[in-house]
Order: C-alpha cells, then structure tokens, then sequence
C-alpha cells in the first residue's frame, strides 16, 4: 500500500509503547528497559474525516481537544500532530493504516513479513493472481503489465464472479465523463477486453464472452485472488 503522512521526527530509539486494546479494556504499557528516560509518548488515533464527522466532530476539533488536555495535565509539555494520508478506497483498519504511515516500527516490521510472504507465494504459485489488495496481476509467477484501466477492467468481473456483466455497465461504471481517456462505446470496449485477453496470455479464458451480452469472469483451478483486507462494496 503506498502512504503518505505528515510525520513527526522520530527519534533514535523507541522508548515504551502502548499495547492496542479494546475500548473496555486497560491499557497496557511495557516498562521503560533500565537506562533510558522517557521523554514523551505517541498515541495513534485510527479514525477517518467520515467517522469523526458521523460522530459529530473532526479530527482537527479532536487534536485540538488532546492538545489541551494535554496543556491542562502538564502546561510546560510540548506536542504536535500528525496526519496519516492514504489513497482513497485502500481499504484496511484505520489504526493499521495510521501506524504504518506515521513509521511505527512493530507495524513496519509486520508490513515487511507480509510483503516478504506474499512474494513467497507469488514464486511457488504457478498459475494466475489476481491481487486486488495491490492492484496487480501474476501470470506463472511473472508480473503481468497491465494498464491501470485494464486491471480495472479485470477486477470488475473477478469481484462479480459468474455474473454476466454487459458492456453499457462496464462503460458506465468504469469511465467517467471528464476522464483524460475517451469513455469507449459499445463497440470499442471489446477492444479494451481484446488487450487484456492478449496480456492474459494462455489464461486468456477467465475472461468470457458471452455473445449479445457481454462478458463474464470464471475462476479456474489454477486462479488466486487476494481480496484487500477488508471486504470491497462491489462484491458480490
């Protein structure tokens, strides 16, 4: 997943950390080891624009009220805040999202074993990946080069596997008007369909045609899909 972040400087050790916890539970916190003083803490806030406006606020309103709280405790304390980006629709739990764009180093150390493990998989599984959580796709462990509008071509039918999908709702639903590329019609979208069979290669066939309809994705023994991690609204 690519992030961005406003960060804050970091420093040159970790000193203590917080354990996630539920609401309802207390937290957590792992002793300072012998040596070391601690200098201040970060507390990750996993919450969006939407949510925090569905409840009322904003997320500027709720740093805010952390920095006060924070001046009524200890007035001589000093703080500055942070904010995650992450491409729109990425999908994931927001904390997660957060940790790994503001650097922590427990949620870098997991993001680099899942990558490494996805990698793994990808070199010992001979076929077709279809990896929807990092828009890409794998043909016999080779990275396939895909457009960007091909591969969401692609993801349209596998999210909405064995239903036939006609060529106006792959028009309609895929190119918007104001796009840099020309919304295709009827006719040409069978050639954007024609260029995504040619760089499937021998798999060409999960891509069926289904004649005066359109087109429709049928999962083989030899196809993988990675959905991101949390459920995409499209599927079905």
């Amino acid at each position: 997943m690519s992030l961005a972040a406003v960060q804050t400087p970091r420093p040159a050790r970790q000193l203590s950390a917080v354990e996630d916890t539920p609401r309802s539970a207390a937290p957590h916190v792992r002793a300072v080891p012998a040596g070391p003083e601690a200098r201040g803490f970060v507390l990750y806030v996993g919450l969006d624009e939407a949510k925090a406006q569905a409840a009322g606020t904003s997320l500027g309103e709720i740093v805010e009220a952390i920095k006060a709280l924070t001046a009524q405790f200890a007035p001589e304390a000093e703080t500055h805040a942070a904010v995650a980006l992450a491409p729109r629709g990425a999908g994931g739990r927001d904390l997660d999202v957060v940790r790994l764009a503001l650097q922590d180093p427990s949620a870098l150390a997991a993001h680099r074993d899942e990558v490494a493990d996805e990698e793994e998989q990808d070199r010992a599984h001979a076929g077709v990946v279809v990896d929807i959580s990092r828009k890409r796709l794998v043909l016999d462990n080779e990275a396939a080069p895909l457009t960007y509008k091909e591969f969401e071509l692609l993801q349209y039918l596998v999210l909405r596997e064995g239903r036939t999908i006609e060529r106006a709702e792959l028009i309609s639903s895929l190119w918007k008007a104001g796009d840099e590329e020309e919304v295709p019609n009827e006719r040409t979208i069978d050639v954007h369909v024609r260029r995504l069979r040619a760089k499937l290669g021998r798999y060409e066939d999960i891509v069926r045609t289904v004649r005066g309809v359109g087109y429709r994705f049928d999962r083989h023994a030899d196809v993988s899909i990675r959905y991101a991690s949390t459920p995409s609204p499209d599927l079905f």
